[in-house]
């Protein structure tokens, strides 16, 4: 029973990963992005470099919704059909 729980949480933490890993990666892409642009140019402004991770994040979010919803529905459903085994 132990190792069922220990691949469970194995799992949980992969799903969060994968969920994440969009906006984690568009932030980063963004924020390199507009670095190099601050760099070329030499304006230091802290916005330049806020807004753009913001609206790109939300944007990656919206854009990846159903998929992430979908996913989370199908572990949420796998997670309640484990519940009978763990409770004896």
């Amino acid at each position: 029973m132990e190792s069922k729980l220990v691949a469970l949480g194995i799992e949980t933490f992969k799903i969060a990963l994968l969920l994440a890993l969009p906006g984690l990666l568009t932030g980063m892409f963004i924020g390199l992005g507009v670095s190099i642009f601050q760099a070329t140019t030499q304006i230091n402004e802290m916005t330049l470099s806020f807004i753009p991770k913001v609206i790109g994040i939300v944007v990656v979010i919206i854009l990846t919704m159903p998929w992430m919803l979908n996913s989370i529905t199908d572990f949420a459903t796998h997670v309640f059909s484990l519940i009978p085994t763990f409770v004896q």
